[in-house]
């Protein structure tokens, strides 16, 4: 035993600091320099981009799945960003980019933001006087096909520890269509798959919750309610009273601004050329109210190309090439135009 506390419970330690108002880094209590938690970023002053793309190492037999965890995105995310790398068996000492730039929903600032496209939750807690203002980020699951995770604005109604679980009429329909009957109750335990932590929404039927089985976290698996990692879960638990106001997303591109500089997120392909187009103008008109207004002059092939081929990453977008010059004009003077007299 080495001693040191799991890495999910410094995560979730962190959250709980950060709470407070008490940012330390996971050394000492006494760093000049406090860390704030993963996933959790000062609220940019101006602009819409957060966070860093960076990369780590594998360690002993950890899968991706682990590093995914441990740094705060989800199965989808740490895929789509390292395509070459074994989920199961990275090995030792791979290298391993972790997609931790993000840019922010096009909406309102404020409680829970829930963007079903890039399966990612945001928090904006609110602040007491002198404290930054804050967004905690955390990746999510989310229904799968057939079980859609709804849309449009509700809030939070209640916080259950320890919750029991009854299957849903469609649990108890496809159990009998296998022959098998599903149970009336499922009690708090490690059977459970809403976690310790469920957190219920002004939508009968859907929560917030943890689960017991965190591989599933970053990706479309549940029956229509948001799945957290649960050392997430635990850590927001407490600080999202009853009533805060939630509002669930489809915006799988995302544009905004960071020092002057225009940026695009994008995570659905595009199925034919008259979505293309709209999704195009739907992006500028996002850089343009990101921008008060300001002239745009972009290179619009490089924003086909990421539309076309959405990744996940936060690019930035780049002007236009120089047109080419035409070529100087022949003398007609031969070799003699090279001589130095």
């Amino acid at each position: 035993m080495s001693g040191q506390a799991p890495r999910w419970l410094r995560r979730t330690l962190g959250g709980l600091l950060a709470a407070g108002g008490l940012l330390f880094s996971a050394g000492t209590l006494a760093e000049e320099e406090p860390e704030w938690p993963r996933g959790h970023y000062p609220l940019p002053a101006e602009g819409d981009v957060i966070g860093e793309v960076y990369t780590v190492e594998t360690r002993g037999d950890e899968t991706l799945l682990d590093v995914a965890r441990e740094h705060n995105v989800g199965y989808e995310e740490i895929r789509r960003a390292n395509p070459e790398v074994s989920i199961w068996v990275p090995g030792e000492g791979t290298e391993v980019v972790i997609p931790a730039r993000f840019i922010l929903p096009d909406t309102e600032r404020t409680g829970v933001v829930i963007n079903i496209a890039e399966l990612r939750l945001y928090y904006f807690p609110e602040t007491k006087t002198g404290e930054a203002p804050r967004v905690e980020t955390y990746p999510i699951g989310i229904g799968r096909e057939g079980f859609d995770t709804p849309l449009g604005v509700t809030k939070t109604t209640m916080r259950l520890e320890d919750p029991a679980w009854y299957p849903p009429r469609s649990v108890r329909e496809e159990a009998a269509a296998r022959g098998e009957s599903a149970p009336g109750v499922v009690p708090p335990g490690p059977d459970n798959p809403l976690g310790r932590h469920a957190i219920l929404l002004d939508i009968p039927g859907y929560l917030i919750h943890g689960t017991n089985q965190p591989d599933g976290v970053g990706m479309r698996a549940s029956r229509g309610c948001i799945r957290m990692f649960p050392e997430d879960i635990a850590s927001v638990f407490g600080r999202v009273p009853d009533g805060t106001r939630v509002e669930l997303v489809d915006q799988p591109i995302k544009a905004g601004w960071a020092d002057g500089t225009p940026y695009v997120q994008a995570y659905a392909a595009l199925e034919d050329q008259e979505e293309g187009m709209a999704a195009l103008l739907e992006t500028l008109s996002l850089l343009e109210r990101a921008d008060d207004g300001a002239a745009m002059v972009l290179d619009y092939e490089q924003l086909r190309r990421l539309l076309d081929a959405p990744d996940g990453r936060v690019v930035a977008l780049e002007p236009p090439p120089e047109p080419e010059k035409a070529p100087a004009a022949d003398s007609g003077n031969g070799f003699l135009d090279e001589v130095k007299v």
